[in-house]
């Protein structure tokens, strides 16, 4: 069974990688900005980061 495989150029992979880099991005901070308070095994608790200071932190590193 023959298969035809096209390539892309790599002036085309520029904008894939970029689409890439920022749906990887927006992922990492949707998951920080949803997670909430957990308990764990033995009583262990897992806190939410605290909003506030996350938006700090992106917006000194101009992330936000």
């Amino acid at each position: 069974r023959e298969h035809t495989v096209r390539t892309l150029s790599h002036g085309c992979m520029d904008p894939l990688f970029r689409a890439t880099v920022e749906a990887t991005h927006e992922a990492i901070i949707n998951a920080l900005c949803a997670a909430t308070d957990t308990d764990g095994i033995l009583g262990r608790r897992m806190y939410a980061l605290p909003l506030d200071e996350v938006r700090g932190i992106m917006r000194r590193y101009e992330s936000l």
